[in-house]
C-alpha cells in the first residue's frame, strides 16, 4: 500500500510558506486598521510605519527560497513608505497583500506538486 508524503525540502518550503502566511495575516490586519483609522479621520501614517515594521522580516524569510515573492513584499514596503494620498496608499497596500497571498498559495500548491513522493508501506516485503 503506497502513501504520498513530502520530501525534506518540500517540508521545509511549506514551513516557510506557512510562516510567511502568518506574518502576512498580521500585515493584512494592520492595513485594515489603517483603513478604519482613515475612515474615522484619524490618519494612517503611524499604521503605515507599523506595516513596514511587520512586513520587513518577510523579505528575509522568503528571499532564500521564494525570491520573486520577496520582491513583491519589498514593493509593498516601498508603497508603505512613499508619500502622497493616503487613499491611494491604502488601495496599493490592499492590492499588494492580495497579490502576495495569491503568490504564496500558488507556491504552496507547486511545492506540494513538485515534492510529493511515493512512500511504500511494505518496502522490505515480497
Amino acid at each position: 500500500m503506497a502513501g504520498k508524503q513530502l520530501d525534506g525540502a518540500g517540508t521545509q518550503k511549506l514551513k516557510t510558506i506557512e510562516e510567511a502566511l502568518a506574518q502576512l495575516q498580521r500585515v493584512h490586519g494592520l492595513v485594515e486598521r489603517m483603513a478604519v483609522e482613515m475612515k474615522s479621520k484619524q490618519g494612517g501614517s503611524f499604521t503605515a510605519q507599523q506595516v513596514k515594521r511587520a512586513a520587513t522580516p518577510m523579505v528575509g524569510l522568503l528571499k532564500g527560497q521564494f525570491g520573486i515573492i520577496a520582491d513583491q513584499v519589498s514593493g509593498m514596503l516601498l508603497v508603505a513608505g512613499r508619500g502622497g494620498s493616503e487613499q491611494l496608499k491604502l488601495r496599493a497596500l490592499r492590492e499588494s497583500v492580495a497579490h502576495i497571498r495569491t503568490a504564496l498559495e500558488i507556491a504552496q500548491n507547486k511545492v506540494k506538486e513538485k515534492h510529493m513522493i511515493e512512500e511504500d508501506a511494505d518496502a522490505g516485503g515480497a
